[in-house]
């Protein structure tokens, strides 16, 4: 497995997206978000179909990182049960990936 992960979740304002990006970025949770939208969702919710506007989260961490991420970002999110994907990064630059390994987790100054 990589051992860099994308992490896609999505909120249902700007603000909130910014926010929970923001949060996890500060922790060192992730190295880096890019908040995208809005976007347009077609789901499946408590048995019913919907549609709504969005604003999806992409975050980029390591795979060591991603179980604290996952905590935060569950407990920071604005929903209750809200869709968390990791995703592999199975190839990236040298130096994207050692920016991604050198900004999570404890640092050393």
């Amino acid at each position: 497995m990589s051992e860099y992960v994308q992490v896609s979740t999505a909120t249902p304002t700007k603000e909130e997206a910014v926010a929970l990006a923001g949060s996890a970025v500060k922790a060192r949770l992730a190295a880096g978000a890019q908040v995208i939208g809005p976007v347009t969702s077609v789901f499946w919710h408590l048995g019913e179909y919907g549609t709504g506007e969005e604003y999806k989260v992409l975050l980029t961490t390591t795979r060591e990182q991603y179980p604290a991420l996952e905590i935060h970002l569950l407990a920071e999110h604005p929903w209750d049960n809200p869709e968390l994907i990791a995703t592999p990064i199975v190839a990236g630059s040298a130096r994207a990936l050692e920016w991604i390994e050198g900004s999570v987790g404890p640092q050393t100054d």
